[in-house]
């Protein structure tokens, strides 16, 4: 009799969820369907390769503008980076996922261009051990392991990281006439929208070029190999935030365009926003994550005394996805039962 209850009780189980699954995808957006991890975090093979070489035009283009430098800690971030991903591999007895890669490209796209190799060995080896590893892998960790390394460099060596920019059309070295500083300062804005979007001002490996990220990043859009949803707004936050806080108050909001023109903002839009592994995972959920990114990037733009709010915005919210996740799971379990 028991064990008749026991099967019973499984059978009521297995069909509640399956019908509350097909009331979730026939709400219109099957990518609400419950479940316990994100299909998204473990890319195809296809995709990867296209991810990736996306990365890889941009360090070709930054190795054209900044020199042969960022080849070089390029290298030495994914050696150190692959180092990391062997020993944990050993200890696990797993095999190493083949979008380990990622990680050391996105984390050289983030340096200064004048940064020394032992500082890319540093945040590379740190990023992937604090940021990923010790969480088990892909798909479990919390923060964007690239964010994690970048941010213990900002902290552990800030004059390096913040104060030495390579100006690519003079070739030199300058602590404060980078686009964001200019604009954040309220300085006059010295660089063209046509400079601003063919890198030819000083800034990050990766973030200068931003014709090159938006071409980019809406191609991994249309081929579905990012969502649009956490990316756009983001963006869209930033620049609806400035232009309205422009009109109540001009002196503390900077104009809308330049400011998703200048800094991180477009790069991370596009590969940092739009991680599968650390974003939340359904629909609605990606537009908060992205709002709550832009409103943080604004905040510390415009108040704050660190230049580049980005980077924090970004390990803030990834740390709150789960909680938005599971508002969302609530609000559909909810509309299920009712």
């Amino acid at each position: 009799m028991t064990k008749g209850c026991d099967i019973l009780k499984s059978n009521i189980r297995e069909r509640y969820s399956d019908h509350k699954k097909k009331l979730i995808l026939e709400s219109g957006d099957p990518m609400t369907l419950i479940q316990s991890s994100n299909p998204n975090v473990v890319m195809s093979q296809k995709n990867l390769i296209i991810f990736t070489s996306a990365l890889g035009v941009l360090l070709l283009y930054a190795t054209y503008i900044f020199g042969l430098n960022v080849l070089l800690i390029t290298a030495v971030s994914t050696v150190f980076a692959y180092l990391v991903e062997i020993l944990f591999a050993k200890v696990r007895k797993k095999s190493i996922e083949n979008s380990w890669i990622i990680v050391p490209l996105i984390f050289s796209l983030m340096m200064p261009p004048t940064a020394t190799w032992w500082m890319a060995a540093i945040g590379s080896t740190f990023g992937v051990f604090f940021g990923k590893a010790i969480f088990g892998g892909l798909g479990k960790n919390v923060f964007h392991p690239s964010v994690v390394g970048i941010l213990f460099l900002y902290f552990a060596f800030p004059p390096a990281m913040l104060t030495k920019w390579l100006n690519p059309i003079t070739e030199d070295v300058v602590a404060t006439a980078t686009p964001l500083i200019t604009l954040n300062r309220a300085l006059e804005f010295p660089y063209s929208i046509t400079d601003l979007l063919l890198g030819n001002v000083p800034g990050a490996i990766g973030e200068t070029f931003r014709l090159g990220i938006i071409v980019l990043g809406l191609l991994l859009i249309v081929l579905k190999i990012i969502d649009w949803k956490a990316p756009l707004s983001f963006l869209a936050t930033v620049f609806i935030v400035n232009f309205l806080g422009g009109l109540l108050s001009p002196e503390k909001f900077r104009d809308p365009l330049l400011s998703i023109l200048v800094g991180g903002a477009m790069f991370a839009a596009f590969f940092l926003v739009s991680d599968a592994s650390t974003a939340p995972k359904y629909p609605y959920s990606k537009i908060i994550y992205g709002i709550g990114i832009g409103l943080i990037t604004v905040i510390i733009r415009n108040f704050a005394t660190f230049p580049e709010g980005v980077v924090f915005a970004v390990i803030i919210m990834n740390a709150l996805a789960p909680i938005i996740d599971s508002m969302k799971i609530n609000r559909k379990f909810s509309e299920v039962t009712q």
